[in-house]
């Protein structure tokens, strides 16, 4: 993958993998030139079959944007962050990252289901 960029300007991804928090959900908006949306699409499948075998994984899901977009979202339900920086931090899952194409970022955040009923919405 070409490179990796902060979705959130304040908290990294790093930060947030030294939590003990779960359930979590990772989102991670991707964007690629349309010539390589083939490639990304048959990166991110390797990816997620090795994801899906690891201790703690739960879903995932890839959307992509409509009318012609080349913004792309995954979705993936994990049991806690110990098992999504387990298998992010494999040596296999990082070999897999050169997989993707030259044009691919990645802008990975976690973030946790909140439930309405909790909070208020003026």
């Amino acid at each position: 993958m070409s490179r990796f960029e902060e979705l959130d300007d304040v908290v990294t991804l790093a930060d947030q993998m030294e939590t003990d928090e779960g359930p979590i959900i990772l989102i991670n908006l991707f964007t690629v030139d349309a010539s390589e949306e083939e490639a990304l699409l048959k990166a991110w499948a390797h990816d997620a079959d090795f994801m899906k075998a690891q201790p703690g994984y739960i879903s995932t899901q890839l959307h992509q944007g409509i009318a012609g977009s080349s913004t792309f979202m995954n979705y993936a339900v994990w049991q806690d962050v110990k098992s999504f920086r387990n298998a992010f931090c494999h040596p296999e899952f990082q070999r897999r990252i050169a997989d993707y194409p030259p044009s691919a970022k990645a802008r990975p955040h976690l973030v946790r289901k909140l439930s309405i009923e909790n909070h208020c919405v003026a």
